[in-house]
């Protein structure tokens, strides 16, 4: 039992630990496309305005050209690099969402054996509890059959609890476990116990 609740807080710790990096994961994803954006946006502007330099007049100097050429060299070579890093960055949300569900799924099976297995242990008392008071039932059947014998008593004779105590083991009332009173009922009939389920066999 103690091995399966271990079992249960670690899925739990890892599925808490695989939340964290798949926010992390989404937050460095979206700043990823932030930065794409802004990229794609800078890179643009340079295309749209290298082309107007291209289609100005020929008095446009060179250098400016060639600056705007470096530079839509640059956008473009951090756009792909951060293509490349968006690419990354999904692919590593994407591996920690299935390691999240693998954790779930881990967690939920563990819950449904250890509310199964506490449904069985659960069953088993309740059918201990049963058993013990029908045997105790059994007692004060005996004890009662005892005492109609010892003082002649007839079917109709209903002893006392106090009555049958000295045909009781060390003297002790028997106790159910589950908390029901018992009746002794008259000396033709057989105890019984408040408890449903508690029910000695007719003989």
């Amino acid at each position: 039992m103690n091995a399966k609740r271990w079992f249960a807080w670690v899925c739990l710790a890892l599925m808490l630990v695989a939340e964290f990096f798949l926010f992390r994961a989404n937050h460095e994803r979206d700043a990823a496309r932030t930065d794409l954006r802004d990229a794609q946006t800078q890179l643009h502007a340079a295309q749209a305005e290298l082309e107007e330099l291209k289609n100005s007049s020929a008095g446009r100097q060179a250098s400016e050209i060639s600056g705007l050429r470096k530079q839509n060299e640059v956008l473009t070579g951090k756009v792909s690099a951060l293509q490349k890093n968006l690419e990354s960055v999904q692919a590593n949300s994407q591996k920690t969402e299935q390691s999240l569900s693998k954790a779930r799924t881990a967690l939920e099976l563990q819950q449904a054996n250890l509310q199964q297995l506490q449904t069985e242990q659960q069953q088993a008392r309740v059918a201990a509890n049963a058993n013990a008071c029908i045997n105790n039932l059994r007692l004060l059947d005996a004890a009662k059959q005892q005492w109609a014998l010892d003082k002649n008593k007839a079917a109709e004779a209903v002893p006392t609890s106090q009555e049958l105590l000295p045909y009781l083991k060390d003297g002790i009332f028997p106790v159910c476990p589950e908390g029901g009173v018992y009746s002794l009922n008259a000396v033709g009939e057989i105890p019984a116990c408040s408890v449903q389920g508690h029910v000695l066999p007719q003989q």
